[in-house]
């Protein structure tokens, strides 16, 4: 029945007209992939594929341990109109078992009913970026030699994350490509989102630590959701007190290894939100630091005499911790323990292996992009790891140094920018 004219409105449709204008309101510079856009069938395609492609690594358990072989696997489903190709599928099912993502979880989020949002991003790349509706994972097309960069280091990605499981660098989480007969292969990767939750978050950045090109007119038209750069930040600080050392010294970790790769121009993303007065006051609590870290790879459990283990917490919170689960109290903290590299090990490997793994995260789905410094909650990571220093890049840094000498741009030796990158984490970091 419609509702006459004059007639107040009821309680159920004004609220219902409240969450639709809220929704529409999250949405902005989000596009719903529906019938009428240009990409609705690709993402339905990629629905279809991911749904019959998960389903497939759910039936199996995962094997013990991660051979050679399981890094070269190919596997490909053939549908009525399409083939889908997954790459290193129990690779990156055993990275989703070490963010605690169940695959039912996974499988449900990335082909629901629900139409893909296309993101309008301002990376000069070619590729398209998509979110599931939701908003947790992140989908971004790939060219071919991204994709054999990726899988012919995709071992040390996870030997990395192994070693570091606070590492910064963005969690890739699947692999795969779509051939429609008579048209060009797409390649796609699935990722975890850094900007996840996003209610809260009002200001993104997109940091390269340089100058040339790097600032966003806020004012400017087109999607309400701007992606700010480093000319943007200038005058303001991550305040992270007691974590500060900790974000400088992961940065450099992280960087290093994508130095190791050749590897340039990647970007460290950075949003920040109020924390609630609950969580401020939890902030005190033993209650509230839960510690999530889970190794990538699945093994067996070793016995404590072969590898001793020490709690994430140091010192004193660790005594304190400990005090309050023997006592039996309601608000003890959950501490997870982290195996021991080697039972010989050195004393500085030890003092290294413990300063890597006492980050506490809260308890906090995407924890391993958030950080909670004293008034705020920071959401960051590294992303755009596939620009690697050839001929092409060699050329560009030249023309670049004779266009702007003296200026600091973002096609320099991987050596420059890692040391670049880090000194401006360091220097807008307290």
């Amino acid at each position: 029945m419609e509702k006459r004219i004059g007639q107040p409105y009821s309680g159920t449709t004004r609220r219902r007209r409240w969450w639709g204008l809220r929704r529409r309101w999250r949405m902005l510079g989000l596009f719903e992939i529906n019938q009428e856009h240009e990409f609705y069938t690709f993402t339905c395609l990629m629905k279809e594929g991911l749904h019959a492609a998960l389903q497939t690594g759910i039936d199996p358990p995962g094997p013990d341990e991660l051979s050679a072989e399981h890094y070269k696997s190919e596997q490909t489903q053939v549908h009525k109109d399409y083939e889908m190709q997954t790459f290193a599928g129990l690779v990156f099912s055993s990275l989703r078992r070490s963010l605690d993502i169940e695959e039912e979880e996974y499988k449900r989020s990335l082909s629901s009913d629900c139409c893909y949002l296309q993101f309008m991003s301002n990376s000069k790349s070619k590729a398209d970026f998509f979110l599931t509706n939701d908003k947790r994972f992140f989908l971004k097309t790939q060219n071919k030699r991204e994709v054999k960069f990726l899988l012919s280091n995709l071992m040390a990605y996870m030997d990395h994350l192994e070693k570091y499981p606070h590492s910064l660098l963005v969690r890739f989480l699947g692999l795969h490509s779509i051939q429609v007969p008579n048209e060009t292969k797409k390649y796609f990767i699935v990722m975890q989102s850094v900007f996840y939750p996003d209610e809260r978050i009002d200001t993104r950045y997109d940091i390269k630590g340089c100058e040339v090109g790097r600032w966003t007119d806020p004012a400017s038209t087109g999607s309400p959701v701007k992606i700010l750069k480093d000319n943007n930040f200038e005058g303001k600080h991550i305040i992270l007190d007691q974590k500060s050392s900790w974000l400088v010294d992961q940065v450099e970790i992280d960087t290093a290894f994508l130095r190791s790769l050749n590897v340039l121009d990647y970007s460290i993303l950075l949003a920040h939100q109020p924390l609630h007065k609950d969580e401020l006051d939890g902030k005190h609590s033993f209650s509230n630091l839960i510690v999530r870290t889970e190794k990538s790879m699945a093994q067996d459990s070793p016995t404590e005499e072969d590898h001793p283990t020490i709690p994430l917490l140091g010192g004193d919170s660790s005594r304190l911790a400990s005090d309050a689960i023997d006592s039996g109290s309601d608000h003890s903290i959950t501490c997870q323990e982290i195996n021991l590299p080697s039972v010989n090990g050195t004393d500085a490997e030890l003092q290294e292996f413990h300063a890597h793994h006492r980050r506490l995260l809260p308890n906090f789905k995407n924890s391993v992009h958030v950080i909670d410094g004293p008034e705020l909650r920071y959401f960051v990571g590294i992303v755009d790891i596939f620009t690697v220093y050839g001929l092409k890049k060699r050329l560009e840094n030249l023309w670049k140094s004779l266009c702007f000498p003296g200026r600091a741009f973002s096609t320099v030796s991987p050596s420059t920018y890692s040391q670049r990158f880090c000194r401006w984490v360091k220097d807008h970091t307290k």
